[in-house]
């Protein structure tokens, strides 16, 4: 349903998007993830004709970005991240007049605008003026016209921006339910969003795709992570000698405290043997917590490939990263 072949956009001198390649099938739902700046918009806006490429090629439902835009336009249901509103209309007014201008038959026209505001928890405010709403209602507004029509194709970028967290668990659940049938590309900064309705993830940075992969083929390892006072080469050689640890990457901290995380094998929790061998050694031990790390050690180690100043500087270092990451 989404074709893209070594597409390119250039601002000036700048490259936003460098030679992206990538394909979206029909009833799938792929996250498309990265840093701020990494090239997701402006790649999204090239895909529903918001903006021309510099070079590349781009097909949305068998149809050329480029030369068939208003075949492309209507069949695809976009969400930018900043959804564009008449401040000076009411919600059920605006729904209406997006779907007559993308031709809603007039004999469907009222029960797809109910089944939008009712889907899209709009009916409370539908006489409300779009210029009073909030943000979280604003993008539902956004996310309503995105469907009004029935498209094949949805792509949001940053769908669940600015909602609370039921508003996030029931668009969520809309959105999984939406991607049944139809094609699904969305955008987030919310991996465990991903993690909960996507069938695979793109990464992109620096203007390139790092990684594009099924969830099931990122199979998850478990860890065990550790905050202890010791060196780094004394933390490894002592857990080298147990045969349940994979690899140990540590990075320190501000208060001197070494933070690792152990990889361990799956079915595996190690936690005992560890903390019995930092123990015997006299070392303090502030943490030591068992998780399952998967989406974000891949994230991190697309960052580290195409952008090492925005990630760690070894793959999966610590818990730390990602939170750090995650409050940014």
């Amino acid at each position: 349903m989404i074709q893209v072949e070594n597409l390119s956009k250039h601002f000036g001198p700048v490259v936003a998007v460098d030679r992206v390649s990538f394909q979206v099938g029909r009833g799938e739902i792929v996250g498309f993830l990265g840093l701020n700046g990494a090239g997701k918009s402006t790649t999204m806006k090239i895909l529903t004709g918001y903006l021309p490429a510099t070079s590349g090629i781009a097909r949305v439902a068998g149809f050329d970005v480029m030369t068939q835009s208003l075949d492309v336009r209507r069949n695809i249901g976009y969400l930018p991240e900043n959804v564009p509103l008449y401040p000076e209309m009411r919600v059920e007014e605006y729904v209406a007049f997006r779907a007559k201008l993308k031709g809603v038959p007039r004999r469907e026209r009222a029960a797809r605008i109910d089944f939008c505001l009712d889907r899209c928890r709009l009916r409370e405010v539908k006489r409300r003026l779009l210029g009073t709403l909030s943000k979280g209602y604003r993008q539902r507004v956004g996310l309503a016209d995105a469907m009004v029509h029935n498209p094949p194709i949805l792509i949001l970028d940053e769908p669940t921006s600015g909602f609370d967290p039921l508003q996030k668990r029931e668009t969520l659940t809309l959105i999984k339910e939406f991607g049944e049938k139809r094609t699904v590309l969305l955008s987030t900064h919310i991996l465990s969003e991903v993690e909960a309705i996507c069938d695979r993830v793109i990464m992109i940075a620096r203007g390139r795709v790092g990684l594009s992969r099924t969830l099931d083929d990122l199979e998850p390892t478990a860890a065990v992570l550790v905050e202890t006072k010791a060196t780094e080469a004394e933390i490894r050689q002592a857990l080298a000698t147990l045969e349940e640890v994979r690899a140990v990457r540590c990075v320190p901290d501000e208060e001197g405290w070494l933070a690792c995380t152990v990889e361990t094998e799956r079915d595996v929790d190690a936690r005992a043997k560890i903390g019995e061998t930092i123990a015997a050694r006299g070392w303090p031990l502030r943490r030591l917590e068992r998780k399952r790390v998967r989406l974000e050690d891949a994230f991190f180690d697309v960052l580290r490939a195409q952008d090492p100043a925005q990630a760690p500087d070894e793959p999966g270092a610590t818990l730390a990263s990602s939170e750090a990451y995650r409050r940014a």
